[in-house]
């Protein structure tokens, strides 16, 4: 059986194909072409030895990007490891929102930082951005992402549910914090459950909204007069997340649709 149809037996074929050639211009640096052409048949011993590696991390559903060290994200490749989550699409998807309602520059503060994609493709637009998050390993991950792709931004390690007292303010707040609760586990794929670090995806079942509402309470505080938060959302709680932000004093909140026509972001103005 060669490696394509070991990753055939696991994964769709049209998954396991993209998977890959994913492998191949990453690890072996052999475009689809050269694959074709059975370039992939030639490779040495080591290099066979570690394909056979790869190829067995992904039959047991480790995430392709941990094994690669990398995830592509907003036009730039960002180093990633198991102390942070992957970068999704969607969250691509928020990035753009904001840049889009902020075309000039602005001081913005991302609250949970993992990787630090957000708060790097915001600073390479030109904004100045604050990020925080409480892991150690996030913030390592992150300030080296920024040195990479060469962006200014500073990184501090907070706690947004015990947040320290501080006098500054910006005019966005933006938060991808972790929303999924307990009991929606059991409907997701094994290599996100196994793999991604569970305290950056999962909130308590009697609480879904536990961060937003921190989050909100330290914006109120913290955003400039008529800033912006902006949040991603599980899709199941847009109405009271929303609700919660009535509550707490913003005002202009509206609800956006991912492009698979969840709802997924939400934005909220101070008062």
């Amino acid at each position: 059986m060669n490696h394509l149809q070991e990753l055939l037996s696991v994964y769709p074929p049209h998954e396991a194909r993209a998977l890959y050639m994913l492998v191949m211009e990453v690890a072996f640096e052999l475009t689809p072409t050269q694959v074709l052409l059975g370039k992939d048949k030639e490779l040495s011993e080591d290099k066979q030895a570690l394909l056979q590696n790869i190829i067995g991390r992904l039959i047991r559903k480790e995430p392709v990007q941990y094994i690669l060290g990398q995830a592509d994200f907003c036009g730039h490749t960002f180093h990633v490891e198991p102390g942070v989550l992957i970068p999704r699409p969607e969250t691509q998807e928020l990035v753009n929102l904001i840049s889009q309602q902020h075309p000039g520059p602005c001081s913005i503060l991302d609250i949970g930082t993992g990787s630090g994609c957000i708060a790097v493709s915001l600073a390479l637009m030109g904004h100045q951005v604050t990020a925080f998050d409480t892991s150690e390993d996030a913030l390592r991950i992150a300030n080296d992402n920024a040195k990479m792709l060469k962006a200014d931004v500073v990184f501090k390690k907070e706690d947004i549910l015990h947040p320290s007292v501080s006098t500054q303010h910006w005019g966005v707040i933006v938060s991808n914090p972790p929303y999924i609760c307990q009991k929606e586990a059991e409907g997701m794929d094994a290599n996100v459950l196994q793999h991604e670090p569970r305290l950056a995806l999962f909130v308590p079942d009697n609480d879904p909204l536990l961060f937003y509402r921190a989050i909100a309470a330290y914006a109120i505080e913290h955003l400039s007069p008529s800033g912006c938060l902006y949040f991603e959302i599980n899709e199941a709680y847009p109405n009271e997340t929303s609700s919660l932000l009535e509550q707490m004093g913003f005002y202009d909140i509206t609800v956006y649709s991912d492009n698979f026509g969840k709802s997924r972001f939400i934005s909220a103005q101070k008062r």
